[in-house]
């Protein structure tokens, strides 16, 4: 058992997704627990998921975006689920991290360097993927993408580690009891938060 606080972050705009259903059972499994549990469900909230002027002239945050900083900056694990779509994530979450993971809360940059500040630090993650593919062949042929981007490119770059990743695969055409065993699994995950 423990008190770790817990950011639970769905990345499907489908409510009715095997991913909901994922983030459901790892909260179940949390709250069997002692762990504080908040979450986002990325499609919920109100914000433009375009960066619009880069990184050259700020753009300002809208509520749900500050509000999902604070939660980051609470929480000592975040948990994240999506699909992969043409090998990456879906545009709403991509436009979540770009809005959301900027310099002076994730990162910073470091003055006449190309190295930077990693801001996140002391916090840990999972991933948790689903895909319409054998998780073995996407690692095999297509070298994880989607997992390298958030794991290496964003999390780890912002001090977030270790990252453990869980890829689920091929959802399509699987079978209830296939989906069942993830779920139990998931939940099971959330019951050991890890």
């Amino acid at each position: 058992m423990t008190d770790k606080k817990i950011l639970i972050i769905n990345g499907h705009p489908d409510e009715l997704s095997f991913n909901h259903a994922l983030s459901q059972a790892y909260q179940l499994g949390a709250s069997r627990t002692d762990a504080h549990i908040q979450t986002i469900n990325i499609h919920t909230l109100n914000f433009n998921p375009s960066l619009m002027y880069g990184y050259r002239k700020r753009t300002e945050l809208e509520p749900d975006l500050l509000d999902a900083q604070q939660k980051i900056l609470w929480a000592d694990h975040l948990v994240w689920i999506h699909p992969v779509w043409w090998g990456s994530y879906p545009a709403i979450m991509k436009g979540f991290i770009d809005r959301v993971f900027l310099p002076g809360f994730a990162f910073q940059k470091r003055e006449n360097s190309v190295w930077w500040d990693k801001l996140l630090k002391g916090k840990t993650a999972t991933i948790i993927c689903t895909m319409d593919q054998p998780a073995w062949y996407y690692r095999l042929v297509y070298r994880n993408p989607s997992i390298n981007a958030l794991k290496k490119v964003t999390l780890e770059f912002c001090g977030i580690k270790p990252v453990r990743t869980i890829a689920i695969g091929p959802i399509r055409l699987s079978k209830e009891k296939y989906r069942r065993k993830w779920i139990e699994k998931i939940e099971q995950l959330g019951y050991d938060n890890k």
